[in-house]
């Protein structure tokens, strides 16, 4: 149902900590002028946890104007499952394509509640869903043998990968064929996930480097894996910010440095500072100062 590049975009805020409307509809479009295929808002990129219900809905109003006809979709991540089917009820009639669903955080819950939660959410919003994988970040492992009692219910259509285990694509499709859309989460993994079967990337660095992502996906769908490898070595010293506590933080100096933008947080997340900022940006200008011509696609 869904392939291709899929941000997890960023939420820009003003000096006075509101949405950037502005700043959000600029940054929108340059990825859907790149060419990505869709676009994810309110994930831990996106601040969710800092945001408030009514600023959510706001935000995925603001990429649907950007996104036209292609598909956004809104994370839903709750401590419980009561507001979590609130809030996907509220996505739904707000006019999102899909929901990334998440298990509820940060309670480390059992196999059985974890199945019992993705489903009743899936159901409560009547929306096509896209299961969030990552035991490391959040404690639970959404297992084959909870992904088999998934598979029951057709709108789960989708997982985003991100167990950091790169046989777990192959074992996925191994056990179900292609009755899960996989996507890779994981951003210095994503090339290895394309090779082994992954359809998609929801991606992180694609914030501040679009069209480098759409190039190694497309290169990497087209068998073109030489040209695709290139640029991804390239890449990898900035995806590796992705894998990080600080992942918002870094991601938002890449912005400023590679698009203009800013990198305003909500509190009591901070933009770096100190060695930590020198460091990071160390990276985004060693990029930046070798960054590849792309092939014709």
């Amino acid at each position: 149902m869904w392939r291709g590049v899929f941000p997890a975009v960023t939420t820009k805020f003003t000096d006075a900590d509101t949405l950037d409307v502005a700043e959000l509809e600029r940054c929108f479009a340059l990825q859907m002028e790149a060419g990505c295929d869709g676009m994810i808002v309110c994930g831990s990129l996106g601040e969710a946890m800092a945001l408030e219900p009514e600023e959510k809905l706001e935000l995925l109003k603001i990429a649907k104007s950007v996104a036209g006809e292609k598909p956004v979709l809104m994370t839903v991540c709750e401590s419980s499952t009561k507001r979590a089917a609130r809030a996907a009820e509220a996505a739904a009639k707000a006019g999102a394509a899909g929901l990334m669903v998440l298990p509820g955080v940060p309670y480390k819950s059992a196999s059985h509640e974890t199945v019992a939660h993705l489903k009743t959410v899936t159901q409560a919003a009547g929306l096509p869903v896209m299961i969030y994988n990552n035991p490391i970040a959040y404690g639970v492992d959404v297992t084959l043998d909870m992904f088999e009692e998934l598979a029951a219910e057709p709108l789960v259509v989708a997982m985003k990968e991100s167990t950091d285990d790169i046989r777990r694509v192959t074992d996925v499709i191994n056990r179900f064929g292609d009755r899960f859309d996989i996507f890779t989460g994981v951003d210095n993994l994503a090339l290895e996930s394309l090779m082994v079967g992954a359809v998609g990337w929801v991606a992180g660095l694609v914030v501040a480097f679009p069209k480098e992502t759409v190039a190694i996906y497309k290169l990497a769908q087209a068998g073109r894996y030489a040209e695709a490898l290139e640029i991804y070595r390239w890449f990898r010293p900035l995806l590796d910010l992705d894998v990080s506590t600080n992942l918002v933080q870094n991601i938002k100096l890449a912005e400023v440095h590679a698009i203009g933008s800013n990198d305003r947080c909500r509190a009591p997340r901070l933009p770096l500072s100190g060695t930590e900022r020198e460091r990071v940006e160390t990276v985004i200008k060693d990029a930046l100062a070798k960054r590849p011509e792309l092939p014709s696609l």
